[in-house]
Order: structure tokens, then C-alpha cells, then sequence
């Protein structure tokens, strides 16, 4: 009995052994959970911050986009508003400058840019003769771009109608090297033609540039051609500008021709032809465009003898090309033509062809070898042949005109021929090799 009494309390050490084991086992274990609790509290906590933050976050980028919402508001309302005003602002401007029982004849633009003092100079010529007749020719000044010498010189003015033109579209040039300039001009065309066109509603519109002086008859001379621009649909538009009207070969301020060479500087359209030309209007060279056949499909323009404008513009888009020798030395009408006692009915299409025939026929036919100094020496009226294109520009440097063509037709040309004085009151006649069979006229 003793000895089995021994026994148990040997066999008690190991299970107190084994007892202590297992409690240091649990307790480590119970350590190592608590640890991975705790972990997996500040864990929580972090995502929980993070949450808050992200929330935070999110509520402010909710609030800016609900200001900006807001800003963009408030700004839309100012537009309209300044919309409304600049409405208004016009429709008092032409109330001053229309008088509303007087039809106008056509309204006046003149295309400003960044030349301030230029600009000044062409408003005080406009003025000096528009002023009589403002009721006819209601005056706008057409600024492209935001130049605020140029806006403040034109706002001073409480004679004219102010509009601007801000284009912010990039210009993406045809060929590396060119002037953007240009571009920008045909752009700047377009929208002042589209405004005074649809906005404003005129039927005719007279577009001078801001280098420019007018002659004291240029509102009377438009006045009357604008009778035949509407009745002839084969004039295309009238101008006041003679490309070889330098003082040495003009001489007549009442001769009116025909051309089927869009001349410009200074020129009428009406609102039917421009519905024709707005959708098509090119990106630039505008002026060039018009002298395509394929625009102007074989109507001609009006133009003068003796040109109604001046162009002063020696520094500009152009960098005073052929200024010297071609602009500078323009004759600008100063002689009152009172153009309501004129008959102007041989201009028509029906009656011209006729009317240039007979002087034409009239005139001596000389052959081209050294035509200036055989002009000199014969009395009265010259015709002198010419072969081609090549032919023409060595006779017209003979005698110092444009040598020039465009699309096949020679500056200033009616069916072929170029007209100019020469030792006045001479007219000489450059005819082209088809001239007279396009005139009708035979064995001449």
C-alpha cells in the first residue's frame, strides 16, 4: 500500500510539469491573440481614419464643383447681360445714325485692326462727306482683334457704330511660310459681312480699309451705281478703284468702265451676291478668290477712271508691296461729278459691248515694238495687239502699267483689253489676241 502511494506522487511532478506547460502555452497563445487584436483594432482605426479622410475629401471637391457650377452661373448671366447691353448699345448707335424714314443706300465698314493713327485719319476723310448724306450711309468701324488704341479711337466717335471682332481659333496656314495675316483678314471679312448682311439687315454694303482717304463725290458715285448693281445681275460689284489710275494715265472723272478684273480698295456688293459667297468663303487671299473665274462666273465690276479713294497704307499686312511705284502716285478724284444728272444706261450689260466697241474701233492699231515712243508721236487714240501673256507684261512695262494677270485676265481688263491715258487725253488700248472677235469687231 505504501509503495503505491509512492508511485502517484511520482506520477503527480510529471502532470504538474505537463499542467504548467499547458498553461504557459495558453498564455501564450492568448498573448499572441490579444497582439493580433490589437493590431487588427489600429488597423480598423487607420481604415476608418482614411475613410473620414477620403469623405472629407470628396465633400470638398463637391463644394468647389458646386462654386464653379455656381461661378459659371453668375458669369453666363453677366454675358448675357453684357450681350443685351451691347444690343442695346447698337440699336441706339443706328437709331442716331439711321434716319428711319430714309431707306439707307448702304452701309459703310471700314476694317480696322491696329492702327490707330491710320484709322483716325480715314474717319476724318469718311466724315468730311458722309456727314450730309449720314442717313443714306449709316458708318461702322469693323476692329479685329482687342489693340485698345484702336477702340478707343473708335468709340471717341459718336458718328459711327463700333464692332469688334475677337477670333481665338489657332490659324493653320496652307503652305510653311506664310503670313498668318492673311488668314486673319479673310476671317475678319467674313464676320463684318455676315453682321451688317443678317444682323443688321442692310441689302449693300461699301467696305473701305482703314487706310484710306474718299473723294468729295464717292457717296454720290456709289448712290448711283447701286441702281445699276440692282438692276444688272451681271455686275458682280462696283468699286472706286482703278489699278492703273496713277496721275500720269488718267484724265476723264466721268468715265465709268467695266472690267472683268475685280479691282477692290473701296467696293459695294449686295446682300444677294453675298449669300452666294459666305458659305464658300476662303481661309485667305480673299481678294485673289474673287478674281477666280469660277467666283465670279463671268460677271464683271464697275470701276472709275479716276479712282474715288486713296490708299495711304504704306506699312501694313501687304509691307508696302508695289506702293512706290503704284499706290503712291494714285490721282484721287477732286472734281464734284454730279452723278444724279448722269445717263449711266450704257454701262448695262446689253449696251456696253457696243458702246467699248465703237471707241475701240476708232482707235489706230500700231504694232508693239517700241509702242511708247510710237504712242508719242501719233494724235488720238492707239490700239496695240498683244500676243500673250508674256507679250502683254513686255508692253505694259513699256508704258509702266500693271503687268499683272490673275486667272488669265490682265488688271483692269474688259474682254481682254487694258485702257489708260497716256500723254492725256490719248487713250491707248492693249488688245488681246481674241479682243475683237469677243467685241464683234471685223476687218478693224
Amino acid at each position: 500500500m505504501a509503495k503505491l502511494s509512492c508511485d502517484f506522487r511520482y506520477l503527480l511532478i510529471p502532470a504538474a510539469f505537463v499542467f504548467i506547460y499547458i498553461q504557459m502555452r495558453l498564455f501564450t497563445t492568448q498573448s499572441e491573440y490579444a497582439d493580433r487584436m490589437a493590431e487588427a483594432v489600429d488597423a480598423e482605426h487607420h481604415c476608418t481614419s482614411q475613410m473620414r479622410l477620403l469623405i472629407d475629401q470628396i465633400s470638398m471637391q463637391q463644394e468647389q464643383i458646386v462654386a464653379l457650377e455656381e461661378g459659371k452661373k453668375r458669369k453666363d448671366q453677366e454675358c448675357a447681360q453684357l450681350k443685351t447691353l451691347v444690343n442695346d448699345l447698337e440699336k441706339k448707335a443706328l437709331q442716331r445714325v439711321i434716319d428711319k424714314t430714309q431707306v439707307p443706300v448702304a452701309a459703310v465698314v471700314i476694317m480696322a485692326c491696329n492702327r490707330a493713327d491710320y484709322l483716325e485719319r480715314t474717319v476724318a476723310s469718311v466724315l468730311k462727306y458722309q456727314s450730309s448724306v449720314a442717313s443714306k450711309y449709316p458708318l461702322f468701324v469693323s476692329q479685329d482683334g482687342s489693340d485698345p488704341r484702336v477702340k478707343t479711337k473708335a468709340l471717341s466717335y459718336k458718328e459711327l457704330t463700333y464692332m469688334q471682332h475677337i477670333d481665338y481659333d489657332p490659324v493653320h496656314t496652307d503652305r510653311p511660310g506664310e503670313l498668318i495675316a492673311y488668314y486673319k483678314i479673310a476671317r475678319h471679312y467674313k464676320w463684318a459681312l455676315d453682321e451688317l448682311f443678317y444682323k443688321h439687315n442692310f441689302d449693300r454694303v461699301i467696305i473701305l480699309e482703314d487706310d484710306m482717304e474718299i473723294a468729295p463725290d464717292f457717296f454720290d458715285y456709289f448712290e448711283a451705281a447701286a441702281a445699276l448693281l440692282d438692276k444688272d445681275k451681271s455686275i458682280m460689284a462696283v468699286s472706286s478703284w482703278n489699278d492703273n489710275g496713277q496721275k500720269q494715265f488718267v484724265y476723264d472723272p466721268y468715265a465709268l468702265y467695266r472690267s472683268d478684273f475685280f479691282p477692290g480698295l473701296g467696293w459695294m456688293l449686295t446682300r444677294s451676291v453675298w449669300n452666294e459667297l459666305s458659305p464658300k468663303w476662303p481661309k485667305a487671299y480673299w481678294d485673289d478668290w474673287l478674281r477666280l473665274k469660277q467666283n465670279h462666273k463671268g460677271r464683271q465690276f464697275l470701276r472709275p477712271e479716276v479712282c474715288r479713294t486713296y490708299n495711304f497704307g504704306e506699312h501694313g499686312s501687304s509691307m508696302g508691296q508695289f506702293f512706290e511705284k503704284y499706290l503712291a502716285p494714285i490721282k484721287m478724284n477732286d472734281v464734284k461729278v454730279d452723278w444724279k444728272s448722269q445717263d449711266l444706261s450704257y454701262l448695262t450689260e446689253d449696251k456696253y459691248a457696243q458702246y467699248f466697241a465703237d471707241i475701240l474701233k476708232m482707235a489706230k492699231p500700231i504694232p508693239g515694238t517700241d509702242p511708247a515712243l510710237m504712242a508719242s508721236n501719233i494724235e488720238g487714240d492707239i490700239r496695240i495687239q498683244y500676243r500673250d501673256q508674256s507679250d502683254f507684261e513686255y508692253i505694259a512695262q513699256q508704258f509702266g502699267v500693271f503687268e499683272e494677270w490673275k486667272d488669265g485676265v490682265p488688271r483692269t481688263a474688259y474682254k481682254g483689253v487694258v485702257v489708260f491715258r497716256y500723254h492725256p487725253p490719248r487713250r491707248v488700248f492693249l488688245v488681246g489676241p481674241d479682243s475683237l472677235q469677243q467685241l464683234g469687231i471685223e476687218n478693224a
